[in-house]
Formats: C-alpha cells, sequence, structure tokens
C-alpha cells in the first residue's frame, strides 16, 4: 500500500519544483511576467547574466557556456524545467542544452515573424533585435519559412539593451537612439514591428509616443508563456499552487538588479549573487 503513496508524493513534489527563467540580463523579465501572469502556480527563478551583457555582440561559443552554466545551476536548484528568455541564447544555445538535457522540458525564443507576417497589410515588415539575433542562422530560416511573401527589412540596436540595464525607460538619449533606429523602418512603410529582443517590450509605452497608433507592435512573451504551459501539462507538471516567492540571481553586483526590479518587476525580491 506504501508504493503508491509515495509516487503520488513523488509526483506532487514534481509539480511544486520551480521553473528557471534565464536571460543575458533584465530583458527576460517581460518574459517572467508573462509566465506569471498565465501560470500564476508556479514558482520562478531568474538568472540575470549581468555580467556577461549583451549577448548579442559575444561569439555562439561564448553564449552556449554561459548558458550550459545557467542550465546546470537550476539542475541543482530542482527546476522542472528551463526558459531561455532571450532570442540571442536560443539562437546559440537551444540545441545544445536539448541534447545535454532530452528529457528536460527547455522552453526558447524566437523573434515573431510568423504573426508579423500575418498582421502586416502593407507587406513590408520592420524587426529590432540585436546583430546576434539577425545574423544568425535560425533568423533567416524564420524569413524563408514564414515571410516568403512580404518585405522584412532588420535594424540591428547596438546601445539599447545597455541603457534598459540600467533601468532608463525614458530618457531623451534612449528616446533618441530609439526613434534613430525607429523612423527607417517606417520611411521604408513597415507598418508592423516585431520586437526581437526580450528587453524591448519595456519599450512599448517609449514606442506608442514615436509610432503611428495603427503601427502594431509585436513581441513574443506570451507566445513563450503558453509554450512552458503545454510542455509542463504535457509532461504532468503543472503546478497546483500556491507558488513561492520569485528568486533572483545576477552574475554582476546584486545591488544593481535590486535598483531595477521595481521598475521592471513590481518589488525588491530577494536577489542573491551568481558567481558561476
Amino acid at each position: 500500500m506504501t508504493l503508491p503513496v509515495l509516487f503520488a508524493a513523488s509526483a506532487m513534489a514534481e509539480r511544486s519544483a520551480p521553473v528557471g527563467v534565464m536571460d543575458s540580463g533584465v530583458g527576460g523579465l517581460s518574459v517572467l511576467a508573462e509566465i506569471q501572469r498565465l501560470l500564476p502556480n508556479e514558482t520562478l527563478l531568474y538568472v540575470a547574466d549581468c555580467g556577461h551583457v549583451p549577448y548579442g555582440e559575444k561569439s555562439p561559443d561564448y553564449i552556449r557556456e554561459r548558458c550550459r552554466r545557467i542550465a546546470a545551476f537550476f539542475q541543482a536548484q530542482g527546476a522542472k524545467a528551463m526558459v531561455l528568455a532571450c532570442n540571442t541564447a536560443t539562437v546559440a544555445a537551444v540545441a545544445d542544452l536539448r541534447e545535454l538535457y532530452p528529457t528536460w522540458p527547455l522552453v526558447g525564443m524566437e523573434p515573431a515573424v510568423k504573426p508579423a507576417a500575418a498582421a502586416t497589410r502593407s507587406g513590408v515588415v520592420g524587426v529590432l533585435a540585436t546583430t546576434g539575433t539577425l545574423q544568425s542562422a535560425k533568423f533567416a530560416a524564420l524569413l524563408d519559412r514564414f515571410a516568403s511573401d512580404v518585405q522584412v527589412i532588420t535594424q540591428p540596436c547596438p546601445g539599447l539593451v545597455e541603457l534598459i540595464e540600467t533601468g532608463d525607460l525614458t530618457s531623451l538619449a534612449l528616446r533618441q537612439m530609439l526613434l534613430g533606429y525607429v523612423q527607417p523602418l517606417l520611411a521604408a512603410g513597415c507598418d508592423t514591428l516585431i520586437l526581437g529582443c526580450t528587453h524591448y517590450p519595456f519599450l512599448r509605452p517609449l514606442l506608442a509616443d514615436l509610432v503611428p497608433a495603427d503601427v502594431a507592435i509585436i513581441d513574443t512573451g506570451a507566445a513563450v508563456a503558453r509554450q512552458l504551459q503545454r510542455l509542463l501539462g504535457a509532461n504532468d507538471l503543472l503546478a497546483e499552487g500556491p507558488a513561492g516567492d520569485a528568486r533572483f540571481w545576477s552574475s554582476a553586483d546584486p545591488e544593481n538588479l535590486r535598483k531595477i526590479l521595481p521598475v521592471l518587476w513590481r518589488k525588491s525580491d530577494d536577489v542573491q549573487s551568481f558567481a558561476l
């Protein structure tokens, strides 16, 4: 009679295990918010690899090594799944991690080319992203698969991630930089903009001031949360709650993340040092 009881306890423990979410910095907090909104019973762990930001200017090998270290850390924390809340990390590392952890639910990200191609009326779509994402073979494959009937204009955005990492969402310097990236896309006739980096959704209020109201702005945070929900459900891993407090780690000075969390999250939760 004890075996079924032990099995049930084990299954319950697995369901209550946390979900690990990582990004090169604070941008993945936009995805974390979507996950919490859709899956409020899940306990969330977040690693901000701020000591190595931005990933967009790093080599694929460098990014893969960082993601391996973070994945191993989440494994040690007992995480039942991992989300790469970073387009550049997904491009460089998700296939590698799936080979290393073939039975572990892993969710990556990709720019929202498919919904943008469906949404555009002018047939011209603009992409704001990091250099690493735009130069990747995976992004080229997305264009071949979903955007053959539309014109896609890409715009690398060096400097944006670094400003957002400081908690700057409103300064004149940020506004001028973003305007410089957006204006050529609008001039080319783009009526749909893809936010191809998880940092960029935090700029939605500013973008709303810079682009016409009929320009659609699309990101993939909600889609990532839905994919996580599907994978957890398929593996009988959906938590029944209540969720524990979210926990945060930073590979830079934890105090920097503590200061930014009230701006990009909700409160200054517990932040520890990620020294790996």
